[in-house]
């Protein structure tokens, strides 16, 4: 067992075979891959809801009525999430990580998919924007049921005192979606006019998520289930086979239901912030404050990209001093500088919109380096999926789904930027709260 000061219950032992190495290697790298495009799918919408969906599918009224609908729309996805990760944690708790991720990966290929080749309201009236929703929801329930079982696919074949660093990788999925989201909107801009774009350049992003059918039969063919579940797996037999098995949610929602809360509590400013700067800032600075859409999306995937070093850093510190220190840096951080980078961008400049969103993106990674692992050690194994997903999901309806939305109706209502900036400073509290306990919990056991 890990003796490091970040092990948490049921951390791998040491691997040693050339064998073995290779096969915790292929599934760290098939679990990143899963994640990056599992995000890639679901952040083409968020870039497509602040550009063009709103006119395409809710054409009436104003324009600011058109990009709440399209931004409810993008809510509605992550209200789906939490049921994907009840579904997924109960059946991946019980029949193996593995499956459910294929699963989930399939779910989000077909909708995305779909929504690529959506005709408009102009073409099929109120059909239109129903059938989005309903895409959309399908798309909440995959990357709802992915994150836990990539999460666990990486961090159950962990080496001992690297679990942070492992669970790191599939984060990664996170930026390196919104960075090839970002860069093949662009590709559709600079190839196509404003018509163009709205006619049709708009699609190809969407149709490029067929390649998540791809690697699911992959990983179905040619990945093995984790060890961890296995071990997990044979307890799970003879409890059956006693009848004394009980559900991993009902277990959850019984005895680990505020350990859930609280990590949704402590996550949501996180995944509330994120979405904001990379989908709610491009609304804003697009319509409200006159900048070009090419230049904030190659802003973002600048940005995007620095996270790709900072997150993996983030997490292999969290492996020496552990995960609870570098998590709660990241959550104080955001709540110091969520002013100043309001100030920053309300200049209109696209340089100190990039340095506001910088370091805005900096406090994000430190947060999200350590968050798998921090969430994986936070449950056994035989409830893993369930909890970590529960709390994640948890944090991302009352953070990241709401937030693009909540942040057009503060700006609407009182025409300051800085009710955003105590909105994620709100949320930075109750995140704080939420690790001190957390922290609390973990020192008394």
């Amino acid at each position: 067992m890990d003796t490091s000061p970040s092990a948490g219950p049921g951390t791998t032992h040491t691997v040693t075979t050339p064998t073995e190495t290779r096969a915790r290697r292929k599934v760290a790298t098939a679990a990143a891959l899963a994640s990056a495009v599992e995000w890639y799918d679901y952040f083409v919408f968020g870039i497509a809801a602040a550009l063009v969906l709103g006119d395409l599918y809710f054409p009436a009224g104003s324009g600011s009525a058109g990009v709440l609908a399209a931004f409810a729309t993008f809510a509605v996805g992550f209200l789906a999430r939490p049921l994907g990760g009840i579904i997924a944690g109960q059946l991946g708790d019980k029949r193996g990580r593995k499956p459910m991720l294929v699963l989930a990966l399939t779910l989000m290929g077909v909708a995305t998919t779909g929504i690529g080749l959506l005709p408009t309201y102009e073409t099929i009236g109120i059909a239109a924007p129903v059938l989005l929703v309903t895409l959309r929801v399908v798309q909440g329930i995959a990357v709802g049921a992915q994150w836990g079982g990539a999460m666990l696919m990486a961090t159950e074949y962990a080496p001992e005192g690297k679990r942070g660093v492992y669970g790191s990788l599939v984060q990664l999925g996170v930026p390196i979606g919104v960075v090839t989201a970002n860069t093949v909107f662009l590709a559709a801009g600079a190839l196509t006019d404003d018509s163009e774009f709205a006619a049709w350049g708009w699609r190809v992003p969407f149709l490029v998520g067929l390649l998540v059918l791809v690697l699911a039969w992959y990983i179905h063919t040619r990945v093995e289930e984790t060890p961890e579940f296995r071990e997990a797996e044979k307890e799970l037999a003879e409890q059956e086979a006693s009848r004394s098995a009980r559900s991993p949610l009902r277990t959850i929602v019984r005895e680990h239901l505020g350990t859930v809360f609280l990590a949704g509590g402590s996550f949501a400013v996180n995944t509330a912030t994120f979405y904001i700067i990379i989908t709610g800032v491009l609304d804003y600075t697009t319509r409200e404050l006159g900048m070009k859409r090419e230049a904030v999306l190659m802003v973002s995937l600048c940005i995007s990209l620095t996270q790709l070093v900072l997150i993996p850093a983030s997490a292999a510190l969290s492996d020496r001093i552990g995960r609870i220190r570098i998590y709660a840096l990241g959550a104080a951080g955001l709540a110091v500088w969520a002013v100043p980078m309001f100030l920053l961008i309300d200049t209109k400049s696209l340089l100190w919109l990039a340095v506001g969103t910088f370091v805005t993106s900096c406090f994000l990674s430190i947060m999200y380096g350590p968050q798998a692992a921090l969430f994986a050690e936070l449950f056994t194994a035989e409830m893993r999926y369930t909890g970590a997903s529960l709390g994640y999901q948890i944090a991302a309806v009352f953070g990241g789904g709401l937030a693009p939305f909540v942040m057009v109706l503060l700006l609407e209502a009182t025409g300051t930027s800085m009710a955003v900036a105590a909105y994620i400073i709100g949320l930075a509290v109750i995140a704080l709260v939420s690790i001190k306990v957390l922290a609390g919990r973990a020192s008394s056991r």
